[in-house]
């Protein structure tokens, strides 16, 4: 069920479902937990009988973020990650399977998207320190733009290895991985006989059912109003994923610095301010609202408009509103 509501109009069903997300834990048999992982902040909220199973059940979720965050984050040297990017230029590495699939879902997502999403954007992305304000040169940019490229990255089936066909090949899975932690995190809160529930990580979101009667209330934030709601969904049973140039950036001499590159350029993609993806896979929204970002708005909305279940909204750089097909007022 989804009902989009014009910005002008939610300025109360806004301020209500700000108020209402703080209420869970108040009632009996709501469990929520927040915690700073992956670089962003984790929200758990789950509903059981058992006051015990709610504990476990939100512990079981930052646990399951942690984790992945260990494993793939590329600032934390020992990751798995970090890893293949110290040694996959040289020879294939052996990997995870867990590692292994998800950069195989990447390089497909890249074929699909023609290179709009690719992991392989941290080439000249690990160049750019938004909280310091630092951006790479043009000629640094120049240098190393011939590295951007998904088909560098050599996956063998049998062997289960990757390696890097260029020398200056770095890879960062911020566009899919958050995506693929919701998904787990969800999954095993499944398993544990939870039947109601959201789990967030950053602009992330997935729900399981719905909040006991009534649809969970997702908002889409504001590009430029950090307090604001643009837009108010109610949603159950599916998820959605935001991507916005308002999460990592800069500005200097009227330009925004971000993080959501154009592999074609190695600089941020100017077209749109946020892509929102609604459909049953986090790890593929997480994905597309990246490449959509990248895309523009008419072959962002192409691509969505022909992959059946998923949906999109975006803001463009006007701050006018789209949506695809099946969203269309």
């Amino acid at each position: 069920m989804i009902k989009l509501t014009p910005q002008r109009s939610i300025a109360l069903v806004s301020a209500f479902f700000l108020m209402m997300l703080c209420l869970p834990s108040a009632y009996a048999n709501w469990h929520t937990d927040s915690q700073g992982i992956m670089g962003t902040n984790i929200r758990a909220e789950v509903w059981h009988a058992s006051d015990d199973i709610g504990q476990k059940a939100v512990l079981a979720v930052m646990q399951e973020m942690e984790r992945i965050n260990q494993a793939m984050s590329p600032y934390i040297e020992s990751s798995e990650l970090s890893q293949v990017n110290l040694k996959a230029t040289k020879e294939p590495v052996a990997i995870s399977q867990e590692l292994f699939d998800l950069l195989k879902l990447s390089v497909a997502l890249s074929e699909e998207t023609k290179g709009a999403f690719d992991i392989t954007f941290a080439s000249v992305g690990f160049l750019y320190n938004y909280r310091e304000q630092q951006k790479p040169s043009q000629s640094d940019v120049e240098n190393l733009l011939s590295a951007i490229n998904y088909e560098h990255v050599v996956l063998d089936d049998e062997q289960r290895t990757v390696f890097f066909k260029h020398p200056n090949v770095k890879i960062d899975l911020g566009g899919i991985a958050k995506g693929h932690a919701v998904d787990n995190a969800v999954k095993i809160l499944r398993d544990m006989g939870i039947e109601h529930a959201l789990v967030t990580a950053g602009g992330d979101t997935k729900l399981l059912g719905d909040r006991k009667g009534r649809p969970w209330i997702v908002g889409i934030k504001d590009p430029r109003k950090s307090n604001k709601q643009a837009i108010v969904l109610p949603l159950e049973n599916t998820a959605l994923s935001t991507s916005g140039d308002y999460e990592r950036y800069f500005e200097e001499d009227g330009q925004r610095y971000h993080h959501i590159l154009s592999p074609q350029t190695g600089k941020s993609a100017q077209e749109v301010q946020s892509v929102s993806i609604i459909g049953e896979r986090s790890t593929l929204n997480d994905a597309l609202s990246t490449a959509v970002f990248v895309l523009g708005v008419v072959d962002g909305m192409n691509l969505i408009n022909r992959t059946p279940g998923y949906d999109a909204i975006i803001i463009d750089n006007q701050r006018k509103v789209h949506y695809s097909n099946e969203l269309s007022p």
